[in-house]
């Protein structure tokens, strides 16, 4: 069989410590800061679509209380679909996410900005030089994040996109910190883990849930969509809350469920549904990651900032289920035509101004 270090996605997977920590070390986050805080805006929108959109999910969700700005997390697919209901009263700070920058909704959120909000100010994060948020542009002030080229993730699954993503815009909307120092901690944290994910990843279920609170809830469905994605949907994966699990989505569980919670440090609805789920499925594969769980993750941590580390857990099960299924790792969909790295397909209308 091939060996795993074959695959793309595997290498872009363990390549991420390394990306974290050099970028770490060039981001320059402080002038950027200045820019933002140097623009006129009623509200910041996380904007992108599929794990691009969960990005934003993610942030609104760690940085409530914690943000003197009003945030909001609107995927480009809801903008592009309906852009009068949400552009013109408001005036945005748009962070539009997008690994390579040319999907069908990143051009379309920019064709309905240039329409309906041209003055509105733009931060586009990608990982594509040559794409249209790299270089289309702006009527408005607007200011562009180039990830390293490593980023650009070759296999299907966004990798080290999303996450060298979501920590550059924790350096600029969350609480000021040491972002080299947050890069460096959280890097050597991965290294540590992804041995771990390997040896808990276990055989192919037939199922896969994943759930958290708050901004590992969010981290919960990015989770789900990589299991989905790298098994070509052979592996149906839901996502939720811990709370909201037992309100039905519960039903989803059988024996043969991988299921995996994101619980954070001293949360007692974490430590009550690992408890329940363990008494009512005696059978089922249950792993607790976090501060107290099966595999650690550092308690100093902000769940937000860790969001990444517990993300990769499922990244790796992903590519190890999907090696094992006999799947083109990096390519999943190959020869069905129905899904594809950069989303093509999709028919953009005019935007009336």
């Amino acid at each position: 069989m091939t060996d795993l270090k074959t695959w793309a996605t595997w290498r872009e997977i363990y390549a991420q410590p390394l990306i974290w920590k050099e970028w770490g070390q060039d981001f320059g986050d402080a002038d950027l800061r200045g820019w933002i805080a140097a623009q006129t805006f009623d509200e910041v929108w996380f904007c992108g679509a599929g794990t691009s959109a969960y990005i934003g999910d993610i942030i609104l969700a760690g940085l409530e209380g914690k943000s003197v700005l009003q945030l909001r997390s609107v995927p480009t697919t809801d903008i592009v679909a309906r852009p009068q209901a949400y552009l013109g009263a408001k005036r945005p700070l748009v962070v539009n996410f997008g690994r390579s920058g040319n999907s069908a909704e990143s051009i379309g959120t920019l064709d309905a900005l240039d329409a309906l909000a041209p003055s509105a100010p733009r931060l586009n994060i990608t990982c594509n030089a040559e794409g249209a948020l790299a270089v289309r542009k702006s009527k408005g002030p607007s200011k562009v994040i180039l990830l390293p080229d490593a980023t650009h993730d070759a296999g299907f699954a966004m990798t080290s996109s999303f996450s060298t993503m979501l920590l550059s815009a924790l350096a600029l909307f969350g609480p000021d910190t040491d972002f080299a120092a947050q890069t460096l901690k959280l890097s050597k944290d991965l290294e540590a883990l992804l041995p771990l994910y390997a040896q808990a990843a276990g055989p192919a279920p037939s199922r896969a849930v994943y759930v958290g609170t708050g901004p590992l809830a969010f981290a919960a469905r990015e989770a789900a969509l990589k299991v989905m994605e790298l098994s070509a949907g052979a592996i149906p994966a839901l996502w939720d809350s811990c709370l909201g699990f037992r309100h039905g989505p519960k039903s989803f569980v059988t024996d043969d469920t991988a299921i995996t919670v994101f619980a954070s440090q001293n949360n007692p609805y974490d430590r009550d549904l690992i408890a329940e789920l363990r008494a009512q499925y005696p059978k089922t594969r249950i792993t607790a990651i976090g501060p107290n769980g099966d595999i650690k993750i550092d308690p100093q941590l902000d769940p937000v900032w860790a969001a990444p580390l517990y993300v990769a857990a499922a990244q790796v099960s992903g590519v190890i289920w999907s090696h094992a299924m006999g799947l083109n790792v990096d390519d999943p969909f190959v020869g069905q035509g129905t899904l594809s790295r950069v989303v093509s397909g999709v028919t953009l209308y005019p935007v009336a101004s």
